[in-house]
């Protein structure tokens, strides 16, 4: 008896920190290519992979890149592709960047000359009111992950629980 008991406790513990984990996603900036200096027929290729997605708080978005940086910034300085003091700067090669607010979020290359050439982007985190009609999985698969292997296996474990118990 005690040992139902438990097994149905784990399991319904498993499957509430499953939910939780498949909450957010993490999106590869750019697909295979990364956080590069677009072609010049292509200059809009980050703003059109942005709109392409759905972001949601919460999730987060990966820049990988080679002698470069990338910048969070105001609008106006988006605008002018130039930012003496961004929110956020790194230059690490591998960057994440949590999107942690609905609203919109503007990126820049820090590299002189790239922003100007078309590498910068904006991103639009749906409002919790939006993204409830609406799942992740109707995001573009080719660009999102779960946000980590730990959160892959919770999502494994959930369907397993779901499976046991019905």
């Amino acid at each position: 008896m005690a040992s139902n008991y438990m097994n149905s406790f784990f399991t319904l513990l498993l499957l509430a920190t499953s939910l939780f984990a498949v909450a957010s996603f993490e999106f590869q900036v750019g697909g295979v290519k990364g956080w590069v200096v677009p072609p010049v027929n292509d200059t809009k290729i980050y703003n059109d992979w942005a709109s392409e997605n759905r972001f949601t708080a919460g999730d987060t978005i990966r820049f990988r890149y080679k002698k470069d940086s990338v910048m969070e910034v105001t609008e106006e300085e988006y605008k002018r592709c130039n930012s003496t003091q961004p929110s956020f700067f790194s230059n690490t090669g591998n960057t994440v960047f949590q999107l942690g607010r609905s609203g919109t979020f503007y990126f820049i290359s820090g590299a002189y000359g790239h922003c100007e050439r078309g590498q910068r982007m904006i991103v639009k985190v749906m409002a919790e009111d939006e993204s409830s009609s609406s799942s992740h999985s109707e995001k573009s698969s080719a660009v999102m992950a779960p946000i980590s292997s730990l959160g892959f296996l919770k999502f494994v474990s959930a369907s397993m629980a779901l499976s046991i118990l019905f």
